[in-house]
């Protein structure tokens, strides 16, 4: 039977580490991304929340300077 040589079989086993353990971040990047997916959903709907309040107490017209925390009305912008 034939066989390869040990310095062969050494760069075959490499590379099929090296690609496992590729795979292995990949799906660990996949892991991350969707906690980040969840995180940014959650945060939107807290947002969303938050935002409804800031319009009950300033009104549906106001649009808030998110730098300066100015807020102005929508019929000021026009003029």
């Amino acid at each position: 039977m034939d066989k390869i040589t040990d310095e062969e079989l050494a760069k075959v086993q490499a590379f099929v580490t090296e690609f496992n353990t590729l795979k292995m971040q990949i799906g660990d990047a996949e892991l991350a991304k969707s906690a980040l997916v969840i995180q940014v959903d959650s945060l939107k709907g807290e947002y969303n929340k938050y935002e409804l309040e800031l319009m009950e107490k300033y009104g549906k017209d106001a649009i808030l300077n998110v730098q300066t925390g100015a807020i102005t009305r929508k019929e000021e912008q026009q003029e």
